[in-house]
């Protein structure tokens, strides 16, 4: 065995070989085979102990107390230590090692962590920065003791398990007596053999609230909150279970057009790892920026300056979608309990920490209950030794050894033992006969019976407490949260979170070329026809002259085939890029018209938009991003046969339904096409755009998610107004980032008439009234002027608003006063000042129900009526002839003559 190998474990050959070594050993001569010890078995053992020891004494916390054993032996130290004043650190770390049999390394790094944490460790000096990653100084350099928190909650000798330290010199604690949760306000991590460990840090005032609602029997719910702030989804955190799964992103705000500011960093990331995701991101194209600079100091500042012409909202999705702005979290917890690992939820934890505390109050009621009754029975026998001057009988004087003396004061406390709450024992009796003389002469009856009256009413009032502990701990809890929570707020906001698509958002860093002749596509192919740009994360669709079609992965350079007629970037899931084409079905077949889209593909599959007949062939091919349908001129073969033939057609592709991509189609012609060209361009035949609004995650979208906003063109606009009343109007592309201090967000209408009444800081803080319309402005504009100071009180979009003022102060005796905003004041620019109320003083302003309603539009009502009536009559007025030929057309579809229509 190899000696070096033998030191650093620390193990002789005689344990590496078995506890029988030397009497099992034998001469080579005489052998016995029953002293065989097989190695794989003594590895196999080895290896168990060894993960049995990382697992119960290193990585996992005990759910007692939520300390791993290097953090019970450092708190144990400090308490030791303790004087009030403050230790080096390298003096803590010293003393620890009596109890830890490790390195002098892990006692101060874990010592550091806890500091860190600022919440059982009261820190002076450099202790590193958890924001930017930076160490702490060394041991000697930096000091700490304990916080006023570890010592209400942690500690009582009275209520702790003791055992002797790894040496045997020492007592340490098993489990110190935590009086509070611990394992969920300070978090743990570790891995240990086989399994690892990972419980998120929550807020020390939700533990409280959380822990108060259990003991009600209310439900509650508890979610992480990290010291480094930022947002979290906690959608899929399924109480912190195995299997769920916690967002994180960093909260990033744009400073100007050019310049993005993170301000807050996801759990576990420092500024230099999150800048260094970011410049890789930058490097590989994904996110269009010049620099990014780390202005941290006490808080987080790394500013993202924009290269030109880069939308600071999409780039904030780029940088959730490709940098640690966004990082997932898998919570673990794995705790010890009963000498083994389990995993739990958060709210079991939180359940057993709550009873556990019950249970610590409960045992330190009776040991206090205990001692009192103890104070009392010794209170009374004193009175009565006293009282009754035992002391001076001639026989206890006269005694002729101690055991006659003690003899006799038992035999005078007969008459008195019905009455004591327990026997009275030699040691008793020898403690009163302890008693100087000075305290018997200095005895008051009545200051004694004082004390046993203040003792039986502490004992009773410990009795109730004893009887309600439920009431006790939500006091203990109450108290701790009173004391401590204004230290601890929560500093990471719980939201919900969009998806992002990575495809959306990436920028377009490379260009994408074809070459035909050779049937050739790629972006390295810088010679060739310029296509589209591209990301080297997107798919790429195509379209060949014989109607097949697929989609493949952007790549340098990769063979195709010939005769493409299309080639673009996929857009998965997009409804509104419809593909109008006319197709021959087989060699000599007819000619079909169909408009499709297609909304999701398998890679590298080909699929066919003909009806798949050998020979079939696209004559005409567009695809348009919006539904466009344009109108086509078909020029048809020459018919030697007739006479007569109409050879020249027109269609409207916005007259084809648009179906799914197997469709066949409609029939065009049953005649040769000898060319097929575009007569007009066509409008949009998908209608407007329908736009919600999402409230949770600011953000608008086309998916039906959160408040529906209308159906927009695209002229439209979005009105934003916010609470400290700037607005502005945005377009509705779904990049739009929203502030989270929205007031309303809606449709704009430019005639909408809006009616604020403020407090105007300019004239003296008086009540005005003004009417108005939100002007097109993208720049941020503020009806209420330019005063900070100035306050809103009512905004609302009403025709006819009604106000009731009631006076206050010195004038509440004035009668309410109701105003009819419409005759009050008339409709002027955002920018007036408006009209004083009254310059009495106010106490109260409120809108009222309007009584007037604006008139119903009657012309678009008899625009309704009349198409009813044409939809319901569609022959009035036409001849007979006229209904058959467009019965005729209808059936034919396209047809202007006769000829056409026999085909």
């Amino acid at each position: 065995m190899d000696e070096e190998f033998k030191d650093s474990e620390n193990i002789n050959e005689e344990e590496m070989l078995g506890e029988d070594t030397h009497s099992d050993y034998r001469p080579a001569d005489r052998f016995d085979a029953s002293a065989v010890h097989h190695l794989s078995g003594m590895y196999k053992n080895w290896f168990l102990d060894y993960a049995s020891y990382v697992i119960l004494e290193r990585a996992v916390p005990h759910i007692e107390d939520g300390l791993k054993p290097v953090q019970r032996r450092i708190l144990h130290s400090m308490k030791r230590m303790d004087d009030g004043r403050y230790n080096k650190v390298a003096n803590i770390v010293g003393h620890t090692m009596q109890f830890h049999p490790h390195g002098d390394a892990s006692i101060g790094d874990a010592l550091v962590q806890m500091g860190q944490k600022d919440l059982l460790i009261d820190c002076q000096g450099n202790w590193g920065n958890i924001l930017t990653g930076d160490r702490a100084a060394a041991p000697r350099y930096i000091e700490a003791r304990l916080s006023k928190f570890a010592l209400d909650v942690v500690f009582n000798p009275k209520t702790t398990d003791w055992q002797l330290s790894y040496d045997g010199r020492n007592k340490e604690p098993i489990t110190l007596p935590v009086k509070f949760p611990l394992l969920l306000a300070q978090g743990a991590e570790g891995i240990a053999v086989g399994l690892s460990s990972k419980l998120l840090p929550h807020n020390l005032n939700e533990i409280c609230d959380a822990a108060i609602k259990y003991l009600r029997g209310e439900a509650f719910a508890l979610y992480p909150d990290f010291p480094t702030g930022g947002a979290i989804d906690v959608s899929k955190y399924n109480d912190g279970q195995r299997g769920g799964g916690l967002k994180v992103r960093a909260k990033i705000e744009k400073l100007d057009n050019r310049t993005l500011v993170i301000r807050e960093i996801p759990f576990s990331k420092t500024t230099t790892t999150l800048i260094d995701s970011i410049l890789k991101a930058i490097d590989k194209g994904k996110i269009k920026a010049k620099r990014v600079d780390d202005n941290t100091a006490a808080e987080v500042e790394i500013q993202v300056h924009l290269s030109p012409g880069v939308s600071p909202d999409k780039t904030i999705d780029a940088l959730y979608a490709f940098s640690d702005c966004e990082i997932n979290i898998s919570p673990n917890c794995c705790v010890i309990e009963d000498n083994k690992p389990c995993f739990l939820a958060v709210s079991d934890v939180l359940r057993h920490g709550v009873d556990r505390t019950m249970g610590l109050l409960r045992k330190e009621l009776e040991i206090r209950r205990g001692e009192l009754l103890e104070q009392l029975f010794f209170a009374s026998l004193e009175r009565i030794f006293i009282e009754q001057r035992i002391y001076k009988e001639k026989k206890f004087e006269q005694a002729a050894s101690m055991d006659e003396a003690i003899a006799f004061v038992d035999e005078k406390l007969e008459p008195f033992k019905p009455n004591f709450i327990r026997e009275v024992t030699r040691d008793d009796i020898l403690r009163l006969m302890e008693i100087k003389m000075q305290r018997i002469l200095k005895f008051n009856k009545d200051k004694a019976d004082e004390l046993i009256a203040r003792i039986k009413a502490e004992v009773a009032e410990i009795e109730r407490d004893l009887a309600h502990m439920t009431d006790v701990t939500i006091n203990w809890f109450t108290f701790i949260k009173n004391k401590y929570g204004a230290d601890h707020p929560r500093h990471t906001e719980i939201r919900s979170f969009d998806t992002i698509d990575s495809a959306k958002v990436v920028e377009a860093n490379q260009k994408l070329y074809i070459n035909r002749q050779e049937g050739f596509i790629g972006t390295g192919l810088k010679k060739d026809e310029f296509v589209c740009n591209c990301s080297d994360i997107d798919d790429i669709i195509i379209f060949y002259r014989d109607g097949k079609y697929k989609i493949i992965k952007v790549a340098d350079k990769i063979f195709v085939g010939k005769g493409i007629i299309w080639v673009q970037v996929f857009k998965k899931n997009d409804k509104r890029t419809i593909y109008n084409t006319v197709y021959r079905d087989g060699r000599q077949g007819f000619y079909y018209m169909k408009r499709f889209n297609v909304t999701s593909m398998t890679r590298d599959r080909e699929y066919d938009l003909t009806q798949g007949t050998p020979g079939s062939k696209v004559i005409y091919f567009t695809a348009n991003p919006n539904g466009e349908a344009e109108t086509i001129k078909v020029t048809l073969d020459l018919d030697p046969k007739k006479k007569r033939q109409n050879i020249f057609l027109e269609r409207d592709f916005s007259k084809i339904l648009i179906k799914n991509r197997a469709a066949k189609g409609v029939l065009l012609s049953k005649q040769g096409v000898h060319r097929i060209g575009l007569k007009s361009h066509g409008h949009s035949t998908l209608g407007g755009r329908k736009v919600w609004f999402d409230a949770d995650v600011k953000r608008i979208n086309y998916e039906e998610h959160g408040r529906f906003l209308g159906e927009f063109s695209d002229e439209d606009r979005i009105l934003v107004i916010l609470d400290n009343s700037d607005f502005y109007i945005t377009n509705f592309d779904v990049n739009n980032h929203y502030p989270d201090n929205i007031m309303r967000l809606e449709k704009w209408e430019p005639d909408k008439v809006w009616t604020a009444v403020l407090f105007d800081a300019d004239n003296q803080g008086y009540p005005y009234m003004k009417r108005f319309t939100m002007d097109a402005t993208a720049r941020p504009q503020n009806f209420l002027g330019d005063n900070a100071d100035s306050r809103l009180v009512i905004l609302t979009d009403v025709a006819f608003p009604r106000i009731k003022v009631t006076y206050g102060g010195h004038d509440a005796s004035r009668a309410p006063e109701e105003i009819d905003a419409e005759q009050f004041i008339g409709q002027k620019s955002f920018k007036a000042k408006g009209k004083r109320i009254s310059t009495w003083q106010i106490g109260k302003i409120e809108e009222l129900e309007p009584v007037r309603f604006p008139e119903p539009d009657t012309s678009e009502a008899e625009e309704d009526a009349t198409e009813a009536e044409e939809n319901l009559a569609p022959d009035a007025g036409k001849s007979r002839q006229q209904v058959i030929d467009e019965m005729t057309g209808q059936l034919n579809l396209f047809s202007d003559t006769n000829e056409t229509t026999s085909e």
